[in-house]
């Protein structure tokens, strides 16, 4: 069986499908106060394209894919894509990353139709300021959306926190506590360049090595490293001994992680997007319209793959990137 192995010797396992580049919230480092989403039905692809494009990837080794957005539970009926995954062959992990404004209503029908667990962002603990940073996003809701997949038993969850100099750094610890009493895993992300949003958030960059320092220094004795496995993000992790929580950093900017990375990433429209800090991509969505055989559409990944740069350079230039948005990479 072919596998995808980029040009520096990394396997490729992790694909990460983008189903809607609309979302609900506005957060102001994912995307421009006056940016709209104007794509059309027809752009996006199909829940049929998306499982055979998922299924072609398996079959070259791919384990793990995750869905994203935009917020992926906006797109109308997405039980019948999970569903859909559960069935390919060679997938043992179908996470979902979510915004929960809409999982409370879902979680129970997402667990019983192929979803093993969840991603779920959240900024901030205090209403007001988790309304400022989302644009009108309701905290009460997403924390109801939280407690609903821990009831249905969506295991493990893992909450994200973009942490902001001046604007919600002050919250590092309240969040860890919020971890711990729910049983929950917990990522701390340094703001990324992608798009003009990303790139006017770099003055509020707060690095890893002072996320760490502050985790240090409140539960420095009780940290335990652990050992990511293939599959698993760019984080580093540690467990917090005496409870169900892990906590980690995803460093993008500050500690390069290129290395070790695993995944490619596929839009809504079908853009197969190589890294997130490089313009070089293909449509697999035109080649599949084209009727383009299952074998030569293998071949077009394979030779994707071979464009995959060795790393990102976040941390010097942005100007690759600035005309994207996050929302419409699927983070």
């Amino acid at each position: 069986m072919n596998q995808i192995i980029d040009p520096f010797n990394r396997h490729i396992t992790y694909l990460r499908v983008s189903v809607t580049d609309h979302c609900n919230y506005r957060c102001h480092y994912c995307r421009d106060e006056d940016h709209q989403t104007h794509t059309k039905k027809s752009q996006v692809l199909t829940f049929e394209e998306i499982a055979k494009i998922v299924r072609l990837f398996a079959e070259l080794g791919v384990t793990k894919v995750r869905l994203t957005g935009g917020e992926p539970l906006l797109r109308k009926d997405i039980l019948d894509l999970t569903k859909m995954l559960g069935e390919i062959p060679g997938l043992g992990d179908i996470p979902l990353s979510t915004n929960a404004h809409l999982l409370a209503g879902l979680a129970s029908k997402l667990k019983n139709n192929g979803i093993n667990r969840a991603n779920i962002s959240i900024d901030s603990l205090k209403p007001l300021r988790f309304k400022e940073i989302t644009r009108d996003g309701d905290l009460e809701r997403v924390i109801k959306g939280i407690d609903a997949a821990i009831a249905v038993g969506i295991k493990p969850i893992k909450i994200n926190m973009v942490v902001m100099k001046g604007i919600n750094d002050d919250e590092i610890e309240s969040m860890i506590e919020f971890a711990i009493n729910r049983g929950l895993d917990l990522r701390f992300i340094e703001t990324m360049p992608i798009g003009l949003a990303g790139i006017e958030a770099v003055d509020r960059h707060y690095s890893e090595e002072d996320i760490l320092s502050r985790v240090s220094a409140s539960y420095g004795d009780k940290l335990l490293s652990i050992k990511s496995k293939q599959t698993d993000g760019p984080a580093k992790a540690f467990k917090i001994q005496g409870t169900d929580t892990s906590i980690g950093t995803i460093s993008a900017v500050s500690n390069n992680f290129c290395r070790s990375c695993n995944r490619v990433r596929l839009t809504a429209q079908g853009e197969l997007i190589l890294c997130l800090g490089q313009k070089d991509s293909v449509s697999l969505r035109d080649a599949l319209r084209s009727g383009m055989s299952d074998s030569k559409m293998k071949q077009l990944i394979l030779d994707a793959i071979t464009k995959k740069p060795e790393k990102h350079f976040f941390d010097s230039v942005i100007d690759n990137i600035s005309s994207r948005q996050m929302v419409e990479l699927g983070g």
